[in-house]
């Protein structure tokens, strides 16, 4: 009962839900750009994280289960990254970013779901695959993260070994999905490198999907006759 009226009330504060995850996405990406790892850009970077945990959980909290899912995820996700505000642990980081990536992972399987069911295409289901692309980055940084910490020295800055704070890895991440590769950044160890090999392939086969998804919304031109165009 107080799922269902947190479900309740959460999809009537947001209601256009993916249209505020993408909002929510593109703040937090341009904030990890921007703003200095001081304490206090680690607190606001956290709480831009925040919002948009609690987007994705009210766009993909349609059903009961899929609300349950999002929190049992987001709430590990925050409590852990809160525990390393400081920069310090770096097996809550570790922990934080396994669960972010499991949630950034199901938000993006959820949107993705809404986005192609074979209905009308609303504005609602544009933003959320502009949002469901954002994440797919977003996602990566967070592999990559995983990856470095696993295996370390996965990458090289400016051709230097290093270790590099996530908001390197967001960006090495975009340049990889959008097969822009400024060669600044480049995965040197094995896991790193498959996960940049199946970014670039995932982040291609999103937009021909999308494209043709979009393509097959609209029906055939006539012509005055009244036969298709061919």
């Amino acid at each position: 009962m107080t799922i269902s009226r947190a479900r309740t009330t959460l999809a009537q504060v947001l209601y256009q839900r993916c249209f505020y995850l993408f909002v929510a996405m593109l703040a937090l990406i341009m904030a990890m750009m921007l703003l200095e790892p001081t304490p206090r850009g680690r607190v606001m970077l956290n709480g831009g994280n925040l919002l948009v945990v609690i987007a994705a959980v009210a766009a993909i909290g349609r059903t009961q289960l899929a609300f349950v899912i999002a929190l049992l995820l987001a709430t590990p996700a925050l409590f852990f990254q809160w525990l390393a505000v400081d920069g310090g642990d770096s097996r809550l980081l570790l922990h934080s970013w396994t669960f972010g990536a499991a949630l950034y992972a199901a938000t993006i399987g959820y949107l993705l779901r809404y986005v192609f069911r074979n209905d009308v295409m609303t504005a609602d289901k544009l933003y959320g695959a502009a949002a469901a692309y954002l994440m797919l980055g977003a996602l990566w940084a967070y592999l990559y993260a995983i990856a470095n910490q696993l295996q370390p020295g996965s990458f090289t800055f400016g051709g230097a070994v290093v270790s590099p704070p996530i908001d390197d890895l967001l960006y090495f991440s975009f340049t990889s999905l959008t097969s822009t590769g400024f060669g600044d950044a480049v995965p040197v160890r094995r896991y790193a490198r498959a996960l940049c090999v199946l970014e670039q392939l995932v982040g291609g086969l999103f937009l021909a999907i999308l494209i043709a998804r979009l393509a097959g919304v609209y029906p055939p031109r006539k012509d005055v006759g009244g036969s298709d165009d061919r």
